[in-house]
């Protein structure tokens, strides 16, 4: 369904993707699981990027093609959505506006999608200026290669012009997702909240894995043993707050527990700066006890690191 067009029509808009990488798989397979045409992969340029497009077309029973300026590009597609990364996405549309055949279509009648998190709809100021109605759809998902997780329950913070936006909630409760609107002033907050709740969240598990190795536990049995802990951390997380999901020294006031820890990492320097850091963090915003004895003792192991 094209902007405006809800009250008139049950047909679902056809969608071509900008992009072949982890994000534009998932989202291809959400689309054609939730009964959308995804009609073309389109790829920047031949090579790896354009195998990939053939590959996730193929999947799809759709086609592939690489945007060239060398080539008139037709698009018959009701959406363009644009998965790649945050770098690639002004130079991928202005890419796409030129080699388009801008005169087969009423652009007008077309909306332009990307998937940043931090960056807004005005990467798409081309488009816009062809007439489309522009919106940056983010997903608040973790892709990585090899996985296609489901977007149902997953929330998309949107952005853009009022008839992209309208769009955008249509495809987004299609395929099981939630959607809400961001202001472009705080995206980049929002990208940055986003960041810690996953890339550096795993960043975080590594260090434990270097930890464990200190203490003379293989990697990968480390990574199974947290398993539970980890679990049950996240069930508490979901349904309490306070100190109804947080445990150990320091909300039990054990400084000097927090001190042998210390001295344990002292060779280990990156992951003793993450453990300050942190315990700063759960200080500042968590319960606990001998709270001014704790920040003093790691304001002191901030000035001796090094």
């Amino acid at each position: 369904m094209l902007p405006g067009m809800y009250a008139r029509s049950t047909t679902k808009p056809s969608i071509a993707i900008v992009g072949s990488g982890n994000l534009a798989s998932a989202l291809a397979l959400a689309l054609r699981q939730a009964g959308y045409a995804v009609g073309l992969i389109l790829s920047r340029k031949g090579g790896a990027s354009l195998r990939r497009a053939r590959r996730l077309a193929r999947q799809m029973g759709s086609s592939a093609a690489a945007v060239s300026g060398s080539h008139t590009l037709i698009v018959n597609a009701d959406v363009v959505w644009f998965c790649v990364p945050d770098a690639a996405i002004a130079g991928a549309a202005q890419d796409f506006c030129r080699a388009v055949d801008w005169k087969a279509a009423d652009w007008r009648k077309k909306v332009a999608l990307h998937s940043s998190g931090a960056l807004t709809s005005d990467e798409l100021a081309c488009l816009r200026a062809l007439g489309a109605a522009v919106a940056s759809v983010h997903p608040l998902m973790t892709f990585v290669r090899g996985s296609r997780p489901s977007l149902s329950g997953v929330p998309f913070a949107i952005e853009g012009g009022a008839s992209a936006l309208r769009a955008a909630r249509g495809i987004i409760r299609k395929i099981g997702g939630s959607a809400y609107v961001i202001r472009k002033e705080d995206k980049t907050a929002y990208h940055a909240w986003g960041t810690f709740a996953s890339p550096l969240l795993t960043a975080l598990l590594v260090t434990g894995e270097r930890v464990a190795k200190a203490a003379g536990v293989k990697r990968k049995s480390a990574r199974r043993r947290m398993l539970p802990m980890l679990e049950q951390t996240l069930a508490n997380y979901a349904v309490s707050e306070g100190r109804g999901i947080f445990s150990g020294p320091i909300i039990r006031g054990e400084v000097d527990t927090v001190k042998r820890h210390l001295q344990a990492l002292s060779q280990m320097p990156i992951a003793r700066e993450v453990y300050v850091a942190l315990a700063r963090a759960a200080l500042a915003y968590l319960p606990g006890k001998n709270k001014k004895l704790m920040v003093k003792e790691l304001r002191s192991a901030l000035r001796s690191r090094g």
